[in-house]
């Protein structure tokens, strides 16, 4: 579900999204709870991107460029054993 804001549409998601700004008030429970699920998401998200690059061409080594990690990383994490 979305939201008018002024002239930018804002999501659920990105409207709870943890913020440096929203992390240093509130409770520190429901925002390490909040982080946690944004990098459960965050990771689903790399995952598919990786998949993505790969199938339509990209080099372990530009997508490892792009992360701003090495290519054995990269290869490590996403690559098939």
């Amino acid at each position: 579900m979305a939201r008018q804001l002024g002239l930018t549409t804002v999501t659920e998601q990105e409207e709870n999204a943890v913020t440096v700004a929203s992390a240093e008030s509130g409770d520190p429970r429901a925002l390490l709870r909040r982080i946690a699920q944004q990098r459960a998401e965050l990771d689903r998200a790399e995952s598919l991107s990786v998949r993505r690059a790969r199938n339509s061409g990209l080099t372990w080594q530009e997508i490892a460029g792009v992360l701003g990690v090495t290519k054995q990383a990269v290869h490590k994490r996403y690559g098939r054993s």
